[in-house]
């Protein structure tokens, strides 16, 4: 179910072959939108190999049933990890992407959730699971967020006051885009902290 990039834009980008980061898109928020776009730049900077994930969903996705939904994006996600033979170590994932969180905690890969849907059962309890390193970004202001389940995960917590689903400030451009700049720039620390060691544990 994956689709090429629109407008035959790059959807990998070559650093280092034994770290590779696959970025995942949300629900209509795709690689080439700002919070996943800027992503990307901070791990090539940092060296990393990056293969952009993107889909269509399904016809008919809003009426599957939740777990139907959670088993597609996981199917999109697997397939792309084991694509890269073992040296996929670092998953960053906008809303829908998180429901591969699961995934994330069972193969030991970190990962960077944008928005993470935290009203979901399903994404809480993968969250209480994973060990590996876990940034999870949120907006004040995003129904889908939750500022005591995102702590009581143990894992780092930024939280954007105002914030919403998008990680924008409503009729504030200028406020919004010092909030990318502050996402980025957690992003840039959380990717810079980690290790070789920080990946799937060997089978």
């Amino acid at each position: 179910m994956s689709a090429p990039a629109a407008l035959g834009l790059p959807t990998r980008f070559d650093g280092d072959p034994d770290r590779v980061a696959l970025v995942i898109p949300g629900t209509g928020y795709s690689p080439a939108r700002p919070l996943l776009h800027f992503a990307g730049s901070v791990l090539q900077r940092h060296g990393w190999t990056v293969q952009e994930l993107w889909w269509q969903l399904p016809s008919g996705f809003v009426d599957f049933a939740m777990d139907q939904r959670i088993a597609w994006v996981e199917r999109q996600v697997a397939d792309a990890v084991d694509a890269e033979r073992g040296a996929c170590r670092l998953l960053v994932g906008k809303s829908l992407g998180c429901f591969a969180a699961g995934l994330a905690a069972d193969r030991h890969l970190a990962a960077a959730w944008l928005t993470p849907v935290l009203t979901l059962d399903h994404v809480t309890r993968a969250l209480h699971r994973a060990s590996a390193p876990t940034l999870l970004i949120g907006g004040s202001a995003d129904r889908m967020w939750d500022r005591a389940v995102a702590d009581s995960t143990g894992h780092q917590v930024l939280e954007l006051p105002a914030a919403d689903h998008g990680l924008e400030l409503p009729h504030d451009p200028i406020g919004s885009v010092d909030t990318l700049r502050e996402v980025v720039a957690r992003l840039d620390g959380f990717i810079g902290s980690l290790t070789p060691g920080d990946g799937p544990t060997p089978s």
